[in-house]
């Protein structure tokens, strides 16, 4: 069973910088294709970026795009969402979630996906 940590979620200032990690283990992180979502309060949740099983390819939500980057090193099995300029509208919980399609050249924020993360918080305020 794939089992998902997320970390990194913390209180930050307007304009500041978070880096979100992700911890895959159970499976080689090679054969996941791997997603960052985040839900505020009393709205849905939505996915903000992906990456593919191949690691070559990557989607974001547009209003993220240009100010969260994703990455993985398949050697630590791990996922980062690296996030910039954050502003009072990105606080929610983030997290991290996974789908096994081994070499997979593309990936969508908009997929679904099968294994989950409890999440992390990141909040942003002055």
């Amino acid at each position: 069973q794939l089992q998902i940590v997320e970390s990194g979620g913390d209180l930050v200032q307007p304009g500041g910088s978070l880096r979100l990690s992700c911890v895959i283990s159970g499976d080689n992180l090679g054969a996941y294709t791997v997603g960052w979502f985040r839900q505020a309060p009393g709205k849905e949740r939505e996915g903000v970026a992906c990456i593919s099983s191949g690691g070559r390819k990557t989607d974001y939500l547009p209003a993220v795009r240009g100010q969260f980057t994703i990455s993985r090193d398949v050697a630590k099995n791990a996922v980062y969402l690296q996030m910039d300029y954050l502003r009072p509208e990105d606080t929610a919980v983030y997290s991290c979630a996974a789908k096994r399609r081994p070499a997979q050249s593309y990936c969508s924020v908009a997929g679904s996906y099968d294994y989950w993360g409890h999440g992390t918080q990141v909040t942003v305020s002055s």
